[in-house]
């Protein structure tokens, strides 16, 4: 039997739909076993345990400003002139570089700059400024962000 073949003047094609869902199944194949590849895992590690063990905190010091203008360093007073000699010093003495700053929501954005300026001239110095978080539910919390 002879097949007769009436369209012998068409090419033939290739449907680019099936071919680009192929293509993209092999990319996704890839990009996520090169994920599971990639993953940093350290060696496990049994730690010994110890009786005198502590958690090491890092240790703030605190510079507050009030509502009526005064500047503390830990409960101290002192003044913009002196604050970063005091903050120095007292840094020397509890090998902390975290300044958390407690300022009034009521005091001038000036003063708080002021402040701040001073600070900066310390070196090594790293600094927060606390600030209070609202709740969905309405309370208030403590927090600081650096």
């Amino acid at each position: 039997m002879k097949l007769l073949n009436d369209d012998v003047d068409v090419p033939a094609q290739i449907n680019l739909v099936s071919a680009i869902d192929v293509i993209f199944a092999i990319l996704a194949f890839f990009i996520i076993s090169s994920l599971f590849l990639s993953r940093n895992e350290g060696l496990p590690v049994n730690l010994p345990q110890a009786q005198q063990s502590e958690i090491q905190q890092d240790t703030r010091i605190t510079v507050s400003l009030t509502a009526e203008g005064e500047i503390r360093v830990n409960d101290e007073v002192v003044t913009l002139e002196t604050l970063p000699e005091s903050v120095a010093r007292v840094m020397e003495a509890s090998d902390s570089t975290l300044v958390v700053l407690n300022a009034d929501e009521s005091i001038a954005h000036g003063q708080a700059i002021a402040v701040m300026d001073r600070l900066r001239q310390i070196p090594n110095l790293r600094m927060a400024i606390a600030t209070t978080s609202q709740s969905p539910s309405g309370q208030t919390s403590d927090d600081s962000s650096q």
